[in-house]
């Protein structure tokens, strides 16, 4: 295990709360105007990221993330929903799923829009040099805020339960097969978890880390200055 700076360790704390709260809320937000109330009823409709937590998936994996010095991501407390207030069920399962994907993309545009704001209007180098509360944030806290939304996005694009890439994929899914997936997810997430955390460990084989290269931190190469 590396060593984890205060300063990274804060930063990413400060970038996962609203980057996983708004996540969240997506979800919560995207059923209640497809006309199912079962969310906000819980609460889910909340910028109080308390409302989310999963003890292991919001607080232990991401910890446990950070002191290996590997990609920040995890997930929360899944936002209940009922599909059969929807009026076409798969459509608006489908659509609930992408809601919090697509909350992480726009945080992570709005992120890098403000790092390009500040890149083009302001003398960051000698900012940098002078301000160490502007060097921790657009040095340090702005790429994690991005980052981590683009770890989060794709992260929740796979199709494992809890994630929100089940929900996706049974909506591509021929219907003749959706039992038989069903009956697969209840042994996944475990198998997904060997995958993402014991395996770099071990055997020094990260896959999760080849996928989010190609995905978060291309993306993150194009979008941030």
């Amino acid at each position: 295990m590396g060593t984890v700076s205060l300063p990274y360790l804060i930063c990413s704390i400060l970038a996962f709360i609203p980057a996983l709260t708004l996540h969240e809320v997506g979800h919560a937000f995207a059923a209640n105007r497809l006309g199912d109330p079962t969310a906000k009823r819980a609460g889910r409709i909340s910028l109080n990221p308390l409302k989310h937590v999963d003890p292991f998936g919001t607080v232990l994996m991401p910890l446990l993330l950070m002191v290996m010095n590997m990609p920040v991501f995890g997930y929360a407390k899944p936002v209940p929903y009922n599909p059969h207030y929807f009026k076409d069920p798969r459509k608006g399962d489908l659509l609930v799923g992408l809601a919090g994907p697509a909350a992480n993309l726009l945080q992570a545009l709005a992120g890098a829009a403000v790092a390009w704001i500040i890149a083009l209007a302001l003398p960051v180098d000698a900012l940098m040099a002078a301000n160490v509360l502007f060097r921790y944030f657009y040095g340090l806290f702005l790429p994690l805020y991005v980052l981590i939304n683009l770890f989060l996005m794709f992260f929740n694009l796979l199709p494992i339960p809890p994630l929100d890439g089940s929900s996706i994929f049974a909506f591509f899914c021929p219907v003749k097969y959706l039992p038989a997936y069903y009956r697969i997810q209840q042994y996944a997430l475990p198998i997904f978890l060997v995958i993402a955390i014991l395996l770099p460990e071990v055997l020094h084989v990260n896959p999760i880390g080849a996928y989010l290269d190609v995905t978060a931190y291309n993306i993150f190469d194009l979008i941030f200055p």
